[in-house]
């Protein structure tokens, strides 16, 4: 059943298609009927896809929307390839279910990762070495064909009238958007991008990143995957711990890290606290939570 639509600045996009155990049951029943017989239970939905456990050991994500629908194909494509080379592990698909009358897209059985989002429980500080490491081993080369984004890894300046519209909004509605913050934004839009484009995750925010006992146990939603600036993904440095010495960990273990693109990664720490906060605001107290926390650290970094 199709279902309207609403701009996105109104908080979390609603499902075009109506997602439930019952539609899930039935694909697996045509597509896959030797998992059929395992229990099943949603888990979260998300502005993009519908997450739904089955049994123990796997999952299943199905795209909300068109535009999640390509975003999905990317993952199918791309995440086997990278996934072995990853310390941190990573749902590299099991099995992939077809369009049907009753639901219009390609959808995905993957590995259960174990762990909570980072949102809800923060890795330990001396996570912070793990997690460069993982991030050096994702920024290698892309080839040619790999996925290009609009959104993310592009300069900062592409993304400038949407974020000042969004900016302009909270500033009604918070006292976050600082001079400080601002002026931290316009040092990032006005510095060039000064490192060749590699493998991106794209989306690094915590409710992507899995953590279990204080311990990093897996990154999800590669939906983003695409090739770009690595400030994009180095914003998760201000996403991810709450402590100023792990930051600081994190940006000496990657290494190499010019001053510009440690401008350019604050940057796109302020887009994504931005976007986080001013949809989070309306109608997802979790998206805003991770938003203020984003500049609140930022702040403390700037003192």
């Amino acid at each position: 059943m199709q279902m309207p639509g609403k701009p996105s600045w109104l908080g979390t996009p609603i499902s075009e298609v109506e997602i439930d155990v019952s539609l899930v049951t039935n694909l697996l029943q045509e597509q896959h009927p030797d998992l059929a017989y395992l229990p099943i239970r949603l888990v979260d939905a998300g502005w993009d896809n519908a997450m739904f456990r089955l049994g123990e050991d796997l999952s299943i994500r199905l795209p909300r929307r068109q535009v999640a629908a390509t975003l999905i194909e990317n993952e199918l494509i791309w995440l086997p390839q990278l996934a072995d080379r990853l310390p941190i592990p990573v749902p590299k698909p099991y099995r992939i279910g077809q369009p049907t009358g009753n639901y219009p897209w390609r959808w995905s059985i993957l590995p259960w990762l174990v762990g909570v989002a980072a949102d809800q429980q923060e890795p330990y500080p001396e996570q912070a070495k793990y997690f460069a490491s993982f991030l050096r081993m994702l920024h290698t080369p892309a080839p040619l064909n790999a996925p290009q984004n609009p959104f993310r890894g592009v300069p900062l300046h592409q993304r400038e009238v949407m974020l000042l519209e969004r900016m302009q909004r909270l500033e009604t509605k918070t006292d976050l958007i600082t001079p400080e913050i601002k002026n931290t934004w316009n040092q990032a839009l006005n510095t060039p991008i000064d490192v060749l484009p590699t493998w991106l995750h794209g989306d690094l925010h915590p409710r992507n990143i899995l953590v279990e006992n204080g311990v990093i146990t897996g990154i999800i939603d590669w939906g983003d995957i695409t090739k770009g600036d690595i400030a994009t993904d180095l914003a998760a440095i201000w996403m991810l711990f709450s402590r100023a010495s792990a930051r600081e960990q994190v940006i000496k273990e990657y290494g190499d890290i010019s001053h510009a693109t440690l401008q350019r990664a604050k940057g796109w720490a302020i887009l994504f606290g931005v976007l986080l906060l001013d949809t989070g605001l309306i109608d997802n107290p979790r998206n805003a939570v991770m938003g203020e926390r984003i500049f609140r650290r930022l702040l403390e970094d700037g003192k």
